[in-house]
């Protein structure tokens, strides 16, 4: 699924967390105390340079903060020095955009001014980190429609408004569940935020305007779904408006007098639905004439854009036609493995997919398809969190406590979200990971895929990705937690929902190893439907087939899925990559060490790094293998 956190726009989508898919690349310049914990690390060697590196790496963090509001309210750091940002949100404009790629070569030119030699061992590997990120955000430039902040978000969104981007689609669940209000001043501040949301949509609406003007614009399913959203969600009475009701509901709880209820529905009804009636008008004036092409090599310089969007997506320089040719073969082989516990099952007819999608259709496999059948899901996947913190001692040494609560999808965006998705925790500990599942529809869940799931988003995935970055945030500089690398994230989630099947959680549940499996597989067939789409000119209806086909899987939740790819060129990549490379690594490390290899050291150290490019991935585990190998 998606460490996707509710955020303000893709450009900001790991920024905010992890995304999935949500919301983390630039480890600690001193490992020490982060690692200490856990054994077998590599010891500090502080270079001369170190201090000014550090220094330079805070002052990245504050400017980048500064571009991104909710990022800094998303980890509660808009307080003190940064309480004025608790008011305002992101600048989507043109002038955001001139901002970001300002940004963006600034750090390139500081970069360079450091000496690297003059570094540390540590401080060198963040210091490529950091690079990295910043070169790939000024390739960006070269695209109207990418983004400098790319090469930091890990992500590639061309269309300003889909069903999964845009201010509607992300603030209104950003405010509810992200802004605190604790007092006067903070309500104050989240009415602020209703007016800069009105401004947010008109910026959109110019972009959008000005992008269909040169042929920019996504496919008509698409618009269809995005208008869809945003005319349901202008069609609520404004006293209904989660907007207002978050507001009134949170200072009358606290007792925190003042004329909310009002104030709110004003700033609404004046502001909000009027640029909102225009963002209508404008996405389907813009949108009338697209066509069904899902992918990105229709666009201007298409071709470039999404071979930047790979780079983004799996921080590789692999080719289209190369991670195409990688997902048809691994899907192959995770087929052969499904198949053996199928038939140990008795389900012997029919290719894998056709007896997988037949299990779909029992009924006894999913929840009822109603508010108490959803209700009964969550409670299971609560019941697997707990499970599998029962496996934890084998996967980490680190005894993060992980705080984390599990949520539905906002009903108001659920028809264009993700299937699954995550926000880290704040860093102050005042908010724990949220981790949202889409219950659309209960039959979009299968019982034997959940347990998978929440190893994904939860225990040991993104969930535990995000507390070490919150609760050893005092040990690690803030640009820690900045930064993402899409392939590292996802890819260590897939790894998460390895580790829990390696450790025995379906050794009496073949079908939720199936599920397991089934999960891998559908990652190994996104590399084939992303890539077939954006490179090789597949038509939508081609790849949802593909992969209902291979994977079994309902073609509603496929369907979602094409879509989700559609808009996000690349993204889908990372996920099987990124976990390819770190099993590669875990197998370099174990042939290293022979009996001194340790997993929840290895785990450990991947962890620490808190992510990285999976170009600099080998530095990491180098560096494990040779505290191990002194140990």
């Amino acid at each position: 699924m998606s460490h996707q956190p509710q955020n303000l726009s893709r450009r900001t989508l790991l920024l905010s967390a992890l995304s999935a898919t949500a919301v983390s690349a630039l480890p600690g310049l001193a490992l020490g105390r982060g690692q200490a914990a856990a054994g077998n690390v590599a010891p500090v060697v502080a270079g001369p340079g170190d201090a000014t590196f550090a220094k330079l790496l805070d002052t990245f963090a504050d400017e980048i903060l500064r571009l991104s509001p909710s990022t800094a309210t998303s980890l509660g750091l808009d307080k003190g020095a940064r309480a004025d940002l608790k008011s305002k949100l992101e600048n989507v404009s043109r002038a955001g955009d001139a901002a970001w790629a300002s940004q963006v070569k600034s750090m390139l030119k500081r970069l360079d001014a450091v000496d690297r030699v003059k570094l540390g061992p540590d401080a060198q590997l963040r210091y490529d980190t950091v690079r990295y990120a910043a070169d790939e955000g000024v390739q960006g430039l070269r695209f109207s429609y990418g983004g400098a902040a790319g090469g930091f978000n890990g992500s590639a969104a061309p269309y300003p408004v889909t069903q999964q981007d845009g201010a509607i689609v992300r603030v209104p669940e950003f405010l509810h569940s992200q802004h605190q209000i604790a007092n006067v001043a903070d309500a104050n501040a989240y009415l602020d935020r209703l007016t800069a949301l009105a401004r947010m949509l008109e910026q959109e609406n110019t972009r959008i305007t000005n992008q269909a003007a040169r042929g920019i614009m996504p496919p008509d399913f698409i618009a269809r779904t995005a208008l869809g959203q945003l005319r349901e969600f202008r069609k609520t009475p404004v006293g209904q408006q989660k907007l207002v009701q978050s507001l009134v509901d949170r200072t009358q709880k606290l007792g925190i007098d003042g004329d909310w209820a009002a104030r709110a529905a004003r700033l609404v009804e004046r502001q909000v639905y009027p640029a909102l009636d225009r963002q209508i008008k404008a996405l389907a004036a813009a949108t009338a004439k697209s066509t069904d092409v899902p992918g990105v090599h229709r666009l201007p310089d298409g071709d470039a854009y999404y071979e930047w969007a790979l780079r983004l997506g799996t921080s590789t320089r692999l080719s289209a036609k190369e991670i195409h040719e990688i997902g048809m073969e691994q899907n192959l082989a995770l087929q052969a493995r499904i198949d053996t516990i199928l038939k140990a099952q008795g389900m012997t007819q029919g290719t894998v997919g056709a007896r997988l999608l037949a299990l779909t259709k029992d009924p006894k496999r999913f929840y009822a398809d109603n508010d108490k059948g959803r209700d009964e899901l969550i409670a299971y996947c609560n019941e697997r969190v707990e499970a599998i913190r029962d496996l934890m001692p084998k996967i980490s040494r680190m005894n993060l406590k992980v705080p984390l609560e599990i949520k539905r999808v906002p009903i108001d965006i659920e028809a264009g979200a993700p299937l699954g998705y995550m926000n880290f925790a704040a860093l102050d500990g005042s908010r724990p990971a949220i981790y949202y599942i889409n219950l659309k529809s209960t039959t979009l869940w299968p019982k034997p895929e959940l347990a998978t799931l929440t190893a994904h988003e939860g225990l040991p995935g993104h969930a535990f990705q995000g507390a070490y970055l919150a609760e050893r945030h005092d040990s690690l500089p803030l640009m820690s937690s900045l930064i993402g690398f899409n392939a590292f994230i996802e890819g260590w989630a897939l790894y998460a929902e390895q580790l829990v099947d390696e450790l025995g959680l379906y050794a009496r549940d073949p079908f939720s190893q199936i599920g397991y499996l089934q999960a891998q597989q559908f990652r190994a067939c996104r590399l084939v439907v992303d890539t077939g789409m954006h490179a090789m000119k597949w038509r939508r209806d081609q790849a949802i087939r593909f992969l209902v086909e291979n994977t079994g899987r309902g073609e509603q939740a496929m369907t979602s899925e094409i879509d989700r790819y559609s808009v996000s060129p690349g993204q889908a990549c990372g996920y099987k990559v990124g976990h390819n490379e770190i099993l590669r690594q875990r197998e370099r490390a174990r042939a290293a060490l022979g009996s001194r290899f340790d997993l929840p050291g290895f785990n450990d150290a991947l962890v620490q790094s808190c992510g990285v490019p999976l170009t600099v991935l080998p530095s990491v585990i180098d560096r494990y293998i040779a505290a191990a190998q002194r140990s």
